[in-house]
């Protein structure tokens, strides 16, 4: 019969203990850095929605938010916003813009395009919180179009809300706003360097 030493049996526990430490720490790591965020509902794709937003292929542009942008986004928004850099569509006073915003926990991906500085259309182009996805119908997405953006940085008109999503209603609404804002201040630095451009002498003109 083999017997076996006390020496054994500690060094056993010791290592089942520390195999045992191991395997919490390797669990906690893959909590942490592999837990997978809210899955999107993706109800149309960006591409597919600027294809679908402008009858001629667009230009896309770039738009790096400066300090005067994100004030606007503390008002309209409540929050700075999350990113240092646009991406939006041109073609004519026509702009396309896929923004996303926080509903109640999640983005809500929305998509958003101005005409002669009115809302054109409002897409919601994916959605990632459990209530409040009927914010992407129709009956809702149509009360922006050929909204405004008034004096006081309200909306032209009142949007009606939805039993059980008042923070997605507000989501879309503060993007709203805020595709407005910077849709204006573009027409507004195209019209100063259309002025500026105006004011130049010709070539071939001599001042007296």
């Amino acid at each position: 019969m083999v017997s076996i030493s006390e020496s054994a049996i500690v060094s056993r526990l010791f290592f089942n203990k520390q195999l045992s430490r191991v395997g919490s720490a390797a669990l906690l790591f893959l909590c942490v850095f592999f837990t997978p965020t809210a899955l999107a509902t993706v109800y149309m794709t960006a591409e597919a929605f600027v294809e679908n937003s402008f009858e001629l292929e667009p230009t896309a542009k770039n738009l790096w938010l400066k300090e005067v942008h994100q004030q606007a986004a503390k008002k309209l928004l409540g929050h700075p916003y999350r990113s240092l850099r646009l991406r939006y569509w041109e073609q004519g006073d026509k702009t396309a813009w896929v923004l996303d915003e926080i509903g109640k926990e999640e983005p809500i991906t929305i998509g958003v395009v101005i005409s002669n500085n009115q809302i054109q259309d409002v897409k919601i182009l994916s959605y990632r919180e459990s209530r409040g996805g009927e914010v992407r119908h129709p009956f809702f997405t149509n009360q922006f179009v050929g909204l405004f953006l008034k004096p006081n940085d309200r909306l032209s008109a009142r949007i009606n809300g939805i039993s059980g999503a008042t923070l997605s209603v507000r989501a879309v609404s503060n993007i709203s706003r805020y595709a407005l804002y910077l849709s204006q201040q573009l027409s507004e630095q195209l019209s100063e360097r259309s002025e500026g451009e105006q004011d130049k002498p010709l070539p071939n003109q001599v001042e007296n």
